[in-house]
């Protein structure tokens, strides 16, 4: 990898752990704030992306649309569930369990699905995985799985990493193999997001534009900084980088992201969350070497 795609994750995995706080300020608003920062998504990167379709170097086929539309349905899915994970559990809990799973359960697809021989190095990377999520979510109290809501961060968090590894890959492979540039498929995924859900909009404006109160500069912040994080990932896939450090390297937002919380939002996070943390990173790391 070379020193400028090792700089764009880098900025990358700054950008997310940013947006990922933003989004967990207004996790109250549900869908409707999804719908809202996809807007001035869609308007701010507009620009550039009729710039580029006017140049014509992307050769549109019904393979290239279909793929387009399956990113769209996956992202769609997964800013959903994110957003709702937000709404009953902790940032330092949902955010490094969901940046953790992905990694987790593209590989263990792998051995089930595609018949692929486990290493010692994957075994052991896939156990302390599970090591650092357990120890995110209960500080090092088993007994926190008891409490009320104890473990919707874990839930939620895992959900949302399942959607993780599925959108990486497929849009890795429309980056790579289709030659669709990065920002291009981000902003036509943003606009079938916002096709979909126009009609729980349309259905209470009223009721959606009071919802917003307080947090549009919220959404303009996540509009901003959440295409622009992944365009940053799939600029450096595009470059030449290989998917199998790409990936592991994004996880270094997962620290950033529990330090947010503890910083930022004064939550609990404690030594635990952050050992956690670090345990998770090096089974994701692991994980890349096999």
């Amino acid at each position: 990898m070379t020193l400028s795609s090792l700089l764009l994750v880098v900025l990358a995995s700054i950008c997310h752990a940013t947006w990922n706080l933003l989004a967990k300020r207004a996790a109250s608003v549900g869908a409707v704030f999804v719908f809202f920062y996809n807007v001035i998504g869609v308007i701010v990167y507009a620009p550039w992306v009729v710039y580029l379709l006017l140049q014509g170097t992307i050769d549109w086929t019904w393979l290239k649309v279909g793929f387009v539309v399956l990113s769209g349905l996956i992202h769609l899915a997964y800013s959903l569930c994110l957003q709702r994970g937000y709404q009953v559990a902790d940032l330092s809990v949902v955010y490094p369990v969901a940046r953790g799973t992905g990694p987790l359960l593209s590989t263990i697809g792998a051995f089930l699905i595609l018949g692929e021989t486990p290493t010692a190095l994957g075994v052991v990377g896939l156990v302390l995985i599970v090591a650092g999520i357990l120890l995110i979510a209960t500080q090092g109290r088993l007994s926190a799985f008891t409490q009320p809501g104890g473990q919707a961060g874990i839930r939620w968090g895992t959900a949302t990493g399942g959607l993780i590894a599925s959108y990486t890959v497929v849009d890795a492979y429309e980056v790579k193999a289709l030659g669709i540039a990065p920002v291009v498929l981000d902003w036509f995924s943003s606009v079938l997001r916002l096709l979909l859900l126009l009609p729980l909009v349309l259905a209470n404006p009223r009721r959606a534009l009071t919802a917003m109160r307080g947090h549009w500069w919220t959404a303009a912040g996540v509009g901003l900084l959440s295409p622009l994080s992944y365009i940053l990932v799939l600029t450096a896939l595009s470059m030449g980088a290989p998917l199998s450090l790409v990936a592991p390297m994004r996880e270094m937002s997962m620290m950033v992201g529990a330090l947010m919380g503890m910083l930022i939002l004064r939550e609990a996070v404690g030594k635990w969350r952050l050992i956690g943390c670090a345990v998770l990173i090096g089974g994701v790391i692991m994980l890349s070497s096999t």
